[in-house]
């Protein structure tokens, strides 16, 4: 994007160019840059740091394809002050945009391997890129594996999408949850149950996880069981992130900082932390 050597926490204007309702709480924005941005490279599992004018900023995954090179793509809860107002936005709004920034998702390093993704709720939005571009790259991946878990069936993010990633393009799908209600006649329980059907090998694979910390707590548990190294399980550790550039300390994670040194960790560099509660 713009040259933030001049200020770093200056954003960039990109206007809103369509919403989407995911669902009954989450939401989809796709972002048209201003006049003079050219640049909206990034990589799977970075993040922008995006602002409402008048009421805040927060950090959010990029959810879109890496590919693509003439928007940004974001996929939200609402949680807060700042998404309680960005979902009232409109198509033509605009919004700031800083970034991108953080640690991607190894996908170079799980080339000629089987890759797991295991993503909970919406922990499958920054999870996303990572299909997209093995999607675009298909030959230099083994067996490609998706665990995906919501609260009910009226939580998943993206059915059609899981669906033409099974059908069209060999990703094996396994979707949970932990309501069955309506018409779900699927799996239930939670995603790490899913650890054990997966089918890969434990000996040369890489392991991407994102959802709730309990959620990634035990499918590391299950994922050891499995015979996985830490050395191979990565994981998505987006927590308390206010400047995105590691200035302000909110996201200190014992000696490192989430916005620049993760969101995305290698397990075995922060096991002791990620072993400890509430850090």
């Amino acid at each position: 994007m713009s040259d933030q050597n001049v200020n770093p926490m200056l954003p960039d204007n990109f206007s809103i160019s369509r919403i989407k309702t995911e669902t009954d709480d989450t939401f989809t924005l796709e972002l048209q840059p201003s006049k003079g941005i050219l640049n909206l490279d990034f990589e799977p599992g970075q993040f922008n740091m995006l602002y409402v004018f008048g009421v805040g900023e927060i950090p959010i995954s990029i959810s879109g394809d890496p590919c693509s090179k003439d928007k940004l793509v974001h996929t939200t809860r609402v949680v807060g002050t700042v998404t309680k107002a960005m979902r009232k936005l409109r198509i033509g709004d605009q919004v700031g945009v800083r970034g991108p920034y953080g640690n991607p998702w190894p996908v170079e390093l799980a080339k000629g391997k089987d890759v797991i993704l295991v993503a909970g709720g919406i922990g499958l939005a920054p999870i996303r890129p990572v299909i997209n571009h093995i999607i675009a790259n298909r030959g230099d991946y083994n067996n490609v594996v998706l665990l995906y878990g919501t609260r009910t069936p009226q939580d998943i993010l993206y059915p059609k999408e899981i669906a033409k990633w099974s059908e069209v393009h060999n990703i094996l799908s396994f979707v949970t949850v932990d309501r069955a209600v309506g018409e779900w006649d699927g799996n239930v329980g939670v995603v790490t149950k899913l650890v054990a059907r997966a089918p890969f090998d434990p000996h040369n694979a890489v392991a991407m996880a994102c959802g709730p910390e309990v959620m990634m707590r035990f499918t590391i548990l299950e994922m050891q069981k499995r015979g996985i190294p830490d050395e191979s399980i990565f994981v998505s550790t987006e927590r308390n992130m206010k400047c995105g550039i590691g200035m302000c300390g909110h996201c200190q994670f014992g000696a490192e900082f989430v916005c620049k040194d993760g969101p995305v960790f290698r397990y075995d560099k922060i096991a002791k932390l990620f072993e400890v509660w509430e850090v």
